[in-house]
């Protein structure tokens, strides 16, 4: 079990005892507490499975708070603070590399790219990622998803973040945009709808795609202790099932119709945001269709990892990846 994690454990315990407003939460049925590392448009299929009562419809009451970052995410779940956590599936491989007795098990893929965006304070002409040498860049968490991805892209482009560029790493997630529009750093990488905001606002420009250039990855999955799905088997099906009709809804509608159905989560940004960063990642294919995570994109996350010198050892799918609640609640859908 990760120290750093336990360490943050009381502060998480104040923090999950908040839930924010239009989250669910509400009625009867099983009650199954979620956290989300952070509150985005890249996770809009959770919102619709909640808001188009997929949730409710499998007989459960979805319950979303939101825990602000992947050590505080990891850490609500690993104290019983939630149920299952929306994370990306690194964390898991930490939790594993700590050698727990109660791993955390990976079973519903919700994303299935980077989605972050490089952001241009200042450029002029068209962007190439030569532009990136001798900048300043306000990067993520060493350790986090984000980041890994984003070294990832840079080495691919031919860039080394720890030689040819300032790298930034000393701002807390939740403060990450306002670092930058406070003037902080040439570039940084950002999630919707920040990025589109910024754009906006005459911030900056969005200039590349990390999710593109990154390729498949299992970016943030649905998880759970191992302890908790062995006795609550029927739940996690349940779950699975929801988000299974949530993906597909996503993936058959329009940026409108999910702008509109996943509003109540951004009541502070403007629809035409919401719309076009949904656009945005429907275009890119960030949002799975299905819950199954697969072997390609579980052998991509661990050379990413390998390249940030994250990965102790290489870790085989099946050890903490369960798939058959996704390959059921595939098959019960297709047999309706």
């Amino acid at each position: 079990m990760h120290r750093r994690w336990l360490g943050l454990a009381f502060s998480i315990l104040l923090v999950c005892g908040v839930v924010l407003a239009g989250c669910g939460g509400e009625g009867s049925g099983t009650k199954v507490k979620v956290g989300e590392v952070t509150r985005s448009i890249f996770y809009a299929p959770q919102y619709v499975a909640i808001e188009k009562g997929f949730f409710k419809e499998e007989g459960l009451n979805v319950e979303l708070q939101t825990t602000f970052g992947g050590d505080k995410t990891m850490t609500a779940l690993l104290s019983d603070a939630i149920d299952v956590a929306l994370v990306g599936s690194e964390t898991s491989i930490y939790v594993y590399q700590q050698g727990a007795d109660d791993p955390v098990i990976n079973f519903a893929q919700l994303t299935q790219t980077d989605g972050t965006f490089l952001m241009a304070r200042d450029v002029t002409g068209e962007f190439n990622w030569e532009m990136l040498k001798g900048s300043v860049f306000l990067g993520q968490r060493k350790g986090g998803m984000p980041q890994m991805a984003g070294e990832f892209t840079l080495n691919k482009q031919g860039i080394n973040p720890k030689e040819d560029l300032e790298l930034i790493q000393n701002i807390d997630f939740a403060n990450i945009a306002s670092a930058y529009a406070s003037g902080t750093g040439q570039f940084v990488q950002l999630f919707e709808p920040q990025a589109s905001i910024f754009e906006k606002e005459g911030k900056g420009k969005v200039v590349a795609s990390f999710g593109v250039e990154s390729g498949h990855l299992p970016y943030t999955v649905f998880m759970t202790k191992e302890s908790y799905m062995n006795k609550n088997k029927d739940t996690v099906q349940k779950f699975t099932n929801a988000l299974y009709k949530a993906q597909q809804w996503v993936d058959s509608h329009r940026p409108e119709e999910v702008a509109d159905v996943i509003l109540p989560y951004f009541k502070d940004t403007e629809r035409e945001i919401v719309v076009s960063s949904v656009k945005r990642y429907q275009e890119q294919g960030t949002y799975a269709a299905d819950p199954i995570l697969g072997e390609e994109e579980w052998n991509n996350l661990l050379d990413v990892m390998e390249l940030a010198g994250e990965l102790k050892e290489r870790v085989p799918l099946e050890t903490i990846v369960d798939n058959s609640y996704a390959e059921k609640a595939k098959q019960a859908a297709n047999n309706h």
